[in-house]
């Protein structure tokens, strides 16, 4: 069974490693603008960072959700590599929106765009299961026919 997961756990890593790494960018925020909790409002540097760090960590359970799902129904390394590309551009919007929030549209436009491919590919591996447990239809049999 782990030789069917462990790019998702590397990638699940990554990815909590990721968001480790956000959060204490916001403290550091924190310390540099002299804000103290629970205040969330300050300078502009500072609410960027902030909104970058919340927006990143709101996404992050629909992330591994797909990525666990994708990997398990359809293809582990297909969903690894979306995932490495999705925490990519997850780095590149934190970094965009801490610089000027108009330099977060590419990124989040691109991470949208790896979640959307694997709610497809979760998706498709789900309805292969259920098609091919349940029904007795095997799509891939019919498809190299």
């Amino acid at each position: 069974m782990l030789d069917r997961i462990h790019w998702l756990a590397a990638v699940t890593v990554l990815g909590v490693l990721e968001q480790a790494y956000f959060f204490l960018q916001v403290i550091y925020a924190r310390r540099l603008f002299g804000i103290s909790p629970p205040k969330i409002s300050g300078p502009p540097e500072f609410e960027r960072i902030f909104r970058a760090q919340v927006n990143s960590s709101e996404y992050f359970p629909i992330f591994l959700a797909l990525l666990w799902q994708a990997g398990l129904f359809f293809h582990q390394g297909l969903a690894a590599a979306l995932g490495l590309l999705y925490l990519y551009a997850r780095y590149c919007y934190f970094m965009g929106y801490k610089a000027s929030s108009s330099e977060r549209l590419a990124p989040i436009y691109f991470s949208a765009g790896v979640l959307w491919i694997l709610i497809a590919v979760s998706a498709l591996g789900i309805l292969h299961f259920f098609l091919s447990h349940y029904v007795g239809l095997n799509i891939l049999q019919l498809l190299t026919a």
